[in-house]
């Protein structure tokens, strides 16, 4: 259901249409993402959505996970886009939802509009956290320098989690990483059988207050047949490849290391997500060489790759190593607490309260004592 602020400049939150792609587009070149690999992950959806926004639609309405299920919505005031929200499912559960970015058209749109009560940005949040009632957690990405933004999201109850770190090894340094033999004689590729072994190490490389926000479980480390079969025809189309590996430790029958490094022809910059047991803090010049021999045989390009601040050994390494800082970034979450809406359906008989009640009785009816008048008064 359409959403609106009741102001004279009537707000309304809806869907993404098609005639909406043009004024979108403007305004996730506006926005300030700071994850680089959603950044291009936008900037593709909408290239599909305006050469296939037909079969787009059609893709929304096959119940296939994690294919499509990112929700775009704008804000319409005047019978003109003002803002925009994306927003994706985090985990499978999708008790977990993740705040792509928000952008506001602050050019058309009124004071009001952008830094009032009822602001467009707050409007969109609002509508989210009302409508996808399936989310009990919300969590976002901002970049440290961007004020207005910082300022919305801490307006809406988000709170810190984490600081993050961008850190870009160039193209010369990843030649000179390459030239070391690394001592992993146990790496394996990840398969969907391995999943537990990838959750565990999960699990114990982060805080205990982001494995709660995070939620993630072992099947959100597996992949099915639709998701692979997608992966592969996108990698083909795009010239771009994914390699995920991990390393065993015998002894303990546990993954101690993972990576994934996704290679693109197209982008500026390599991408990798790296995990470490935290005991094992050896391995990360171990896995920076055997990812910098896995660029070396396509186009020179520097990797980006991302620390926390609960890292200090990553980013102790990163800076031994000649790495750069390219940018900072606040990770944010936010709790929402559904409210039980009235049904027809339900009633006092449906809850069954007085079943519940009638056990709360007094086995027999109370009889009240005798109190005798002539007795002092310090005895009754």
């Amino acid at each position: 259901m359409p959403a609106n602020n009741g102001s004279k400049h009537q707000t309304i939150v809806r869907p993404l249409q098609y005639r909406d792609i043009d004024a979108i587009a403007s305004l996730c070149q506006q926005a300030t993402i700071p994850d680089p690999a959603v950044k291009a992950q936008i900037d593709r959806l909408f290239q599909q959505m305006t050469r296939w926004y037909a079969p787009f639609q059609f893709l929304n309405i096959i119940p296939t996970p994690n294919l499509t299920d990112r929700a775009l919505l704008v804000a319409e005031c005047d019978k003109q886009v003002r803002g925009v929200i994306s927003v994706s499912p985090f985990n499978r559960t999708r008790s977990t939802w993740y705040v792509e970015w928000v952008s506001i058209d602050r050019q058309a749109s009124t004071p009001e509009q952008v830094t009032g009560k009822n602001d467009i940005g707050s409007q969109l949040l609002r509508y989210c956290f009302e409508h996808i009632v399936e989310a009990s957690t919300w969590v976002l990405e901002v970049d440290v320098n961007d004020s207005s933004n910082l300022a919305l999201y801490r307006q809406n109850g988000f709170q810190p989690l984490a600081h993050l770190t961008y850190w870009e090894i160039a193209p010369e340094l990843l030649q000179e990483l390459a030239q070391r033999e690394p001592d992993l004689p146990n790496l394996l590729p990840v398969r969907n059988t391995d999943a537990q072994l990838i959750y565990q190490l999960d699990t114990v490389s982060m805080p205990p207050l982001l494995r709660q926000v995070f939620d993630r479980q072992i099947h959100d480390f597996k992949n099915n047949l639709v998701q692979s079969v997608v992966g592969k025809v996108k990698q083909w189309f795009q010239q771009s490849q994914s390699i995920s590996n991990y390393v065993f430790e015998t002894q303990r029958k546990a993954a101690i290391g993972y990576y994934r490094l996704s290679l693109d022809r197209d982008r500026q910059t390599h991408q990798a997500e790296l995990t470490v047991h935290p005991a094992y803090t050896w391995l990360y010049p171990e896995l920076m060489a055997q990812l910098a021999r896995s660029c070396q045989y396509l186009p020179c390009q520097s990797l980006q790759l991302v620390s926390a601040d609960y890292q200090p050994e990553r980013e102790e390494y990163f800076q031994q190593i000649g790495a750069v800082r390219v940018k900072h970034s606040l990770l944010m979450s936010r709790s929402v607490w559904h409210k039980l809406r009235e049904a027809k359906h339900l009633s006092l008989e449906n809850l069954q309260l007085a079943e519940m009640l009638q056990s709360l009785q007094p086995a027999r009816q109370p009889l009240p004592n005798r109190i005798d008048k002539n007795e002092p008064e310090d005895l009754i």
